[in-house]
């Protein structure tokens, strides 16, 4: 048995109906379709939904556990949406919303454009340093907060990047005095 397959997903809000394979799900931010593979089932008992295996195989259980808690991602996103918190730590650094677009400056000779997908809003503090990237895709607005990491890695000495807030930065000693 999967430990995670089998705990039930409570849907809250989120009108949620069965057809065959599919899931369909509509809440407040997000509505959409999840097709579960052949080998797994779903049920609708009250408020919660089940997700039961037809084989016990490894392979199975797996698969159990993995569209289960893919299935709970997006009915929690379709009732409220996932945030990460991007941090931009550094002398002159920071980040300008311009429509769609997000324009960093971290440094480098020019500015850096940063197009956002669809279905992703962010918030920008008054200084530019801390960005609130909200979406009801969680696999989405991991990405985007990668992609932003990946446009000034956190430089192991002083600590200045970019890095979302959840990160631990292991800093290193500097150059040290040899008398």
């Amino acid at each position: 048995m999967s430990k995670i397959g089998r705990r039930p997903i409570p849907v809250g809000d989120v009108s949620v109906d069965i057809k065959g394979n599919e899931i369909h799900y509509k809440g407040k931010f997000a509505s959409g379709v999840y097709t579960l593979p052949t080998l797994l089932s779903a049920s609708l008992e009250g408020k919660d939904l089940s997700i039961e295996a037809v084989e016990n195989t490894r392979t199975v259980r797996e698969m159990w556990g993995l569209h289960r808690a893919l299935v709970s991602n997006k009915i929690t996103g379709a009732h409220t949406p996932f945030e990460k918190q991007v941090k931009i730590v550094g002398l002159g650094y920071k980040a300008i919303a311009q429509g769609k677009n997000i324009e960093f400056s971290l440094g480098f000779s020019h500015k850096i454009n940063f197009a956002l997908p669809d279905g992703v809003t962010v918030d920008i503090d008054k200084p530019g340093q801390l960005l609130t990237l909200k979406s009801s895709d969680k696999e989405l607005v991991g990405e985007v907060a990668g992609k932003m990491r990946k446009l000034k890695p956190v430089e192991p000495y002083k600590g200045t990047g970019v890095f979302v807030s959840t990160d631990v930065i292991v800093r290193k000693a500097g150059k040290a005095k040899s008398s």
